[in-house]
């Protein structure tokens, strides 16, 4: 590396997040940025370890890290920019929203804070973007293959992406009237405005990538239209069903999944919904069951929206509270308690709470009746065992199920191609990333499950490789 020694001279800064009264007044970024003579310090801290775990280890996608980062110390701007785009379509939303794997990973984490990796990144692609060195790669040599892809998440646009540039015809089939799947419906505003993804959809629009929106395959388009029309299919709709709770009283009013209530509120600031259709929180006792990313995300979006009081309960151990800066697991993810900006704005946590029923008045909820648990084994499982004596109930007017996906929702299209599936109900691909129905490839959580941005963009690319390996055996031909 270009400062040996960069990693003693200078500790780690990581940006701040915008003062509580100041951000729950609107729902844009939450998180202020570092100068870029300070993101040149936090890459030479980058050492020269010999192995780099951020790499080989804790990145899916098998960012370049030490090599950028190393770029970025020197002030090398564009051949970063060249290293990161050469592993990552979109960098401007990993640098954003992942959970930084990377870190975690980071040989300094051993004894130390981890260098800014996802900082660093994040800087160089907006500093290409205002520098505009961001291009369009129009493909100079065409095929006469036509790919359709359905949906349009990380793992769509990656794959989409890749194909286009190879120079495919690239569709890109969308239920949603605007394209962008969870990064646009499921993720609030305050941690992805979406500014950054119509600046890329843009890029991809001049790339030749067609997108046709509020089209629901397996209704508007058949299976039989798909295989006539298209030369591969890649299939990269999410694992979007939600685990649902049994329980008396789940059919009150105000009971919502929790991606609904995001989506809704992410609709109605696109403004693709009216003020009178939104699901809002104000002046409500809201409880969040789950205590995930989608759970913390209810939150923050709960006490922008007005709510008078915000519960989270997880039926899950409270984890390790951890204040050192390093990573006490090194190199695995770290099983720790993390408090998340939208947390430190308001919000009651409980650990090992199960919710038993509802109670509402009028059709809707105003109750919540819980009790204590804790995990034992029964018939070599692990379960959860209620604990006599530690009944509660709280007052609540909207509950949000937070708890998890359970794999791909049911389309006739699925059932038409007859795919087969996993125990995990996500599709069953080869080493190919095709499906059990020839021509049809599947990627991104469709494939893994609920799983990181990053995740998703590695299986798009891998899958728009696969499809291309095949389609030249056919142009060969």
């Amino acid at each position: 590396m270009g400062k040996l020694k960069g990693f003693l001279e200078h500790n780690r800064v990581a940006p701040s997040y915008r003062p509580v009264v100041e951000r729950l007044n609107d729902f844009n970024d939450v998180c202020e940025k570092l100068s870029e003579s300070e993101i040149c310090n936090q890459a030479s801290r980058c050492m020269d370890c010999g192995i780099p775990f951020c790499h080989l280890m804790g990145c899916p996608l098998s960012n370049l890290i030490p090599e950028w980062n190393d770029y970025v110390f020197r002030e090398q701007w564009y051949d970063a920019l060249k290293r990161l785009e050469s592993t990552n379509n979109f960098p401007e939303i990993t640098g954003r929203i992942c959970p930084a794997p990377c870190e975690a990973t980071c040989t300094l984490s051993i004894n130390d804070s981890p260098v800014t990796i996802r900082q660093n990144e994040l800087t160089i692609i907006e500093n290409a973007f205002s520098r505009g060195t961001v291009k369009p790669r129009i493909s100079e040599y065409k095929t006469d293959k036509r790919i359709a892809i359905i949906g349009s998440g990380p793992a769509g646009l990656a794959a989409a992406q890749q194909l286009s540039r190879l120079g495919h015809s690239v569709v890109i089939l969308e239920k949603d009237k605007k394209p962008g799947g969870i990064l646009r419906y499921g993720i609030p505003n305050f941690k992805l405005e979406k500014w950054v993804i119509e600046r890329r959809l843009d890029q991809m629009k001049q790339e030749g990538v067609i997108f046709e929106t509020d089209v629901n395959v397996g209704v508007d388009i058949s299976a039989h239209y798909l295989k006539k029309y298209f030369d591969a299919v890649v299939l990269t709709c999410g694992a979007e069903k939600p685990r649902d709770l049994a329980v008396p009283g789940r059919d009150l009013g105000g009971i919502h999944f929790a991606m609904n209530y995001l989506s809704n509120t992410n609709m109605y600031l696109s403004a693709d919904i009216p003020l009178d259709t939104i699901l809002t929180a104000r002046n409500k006792n809201v409880l969040v069951i789950g205590g995930g990313d989608t759970g913390s995300d209810c939150v923050g979006t709960a006490n922008r929206q007005g709510a008078n009081k915000v519960y989270q309960f997880e039926i899950m151990p409270k984890p390790l509270k951890w204040n050192e800066s390093w990573n006490p697991q090194w190199p695995e993810w770290p099983n720790i308690l993390r408090t998340s900006s939208s947390h430190e704005e308001g919000c009651e946590r409980k650990w090992l709470v199960m919710t038993k029923a509802f109670a509402g008045k009028d059709g809707k909820v105003n109750r919540a009746d819980c009790i204590e648990v804790e995990w034992k084994t029964k018939n070599n499982k692990t379960v959860p065992v209620e604990k006599k004596g530690t009944e509660f109930n709280i007052n609540v007017d909207m509950v949000l199920l937070a708890m998890g996906f359970t794999g791909i929702k049911e389309n006739k299209l699925f059932d038409d191609l007859n795919i087969e599936m996993t125990e995990q109900n996500t599709f069953k691909i080869g080493r190919d990333y095709m499906t059990t129905e020839p021509g049809v490839f599947a990627a991104g959580d469709a494939v893994i499950g609920p799983s990181l941005v990053v995740s998703a963009i590695h299986q798009g690319r891998e899958a728009a490789a696969n499809v291309h390996r095949c389609l030249l055996k056919k142009i060969r031909k």
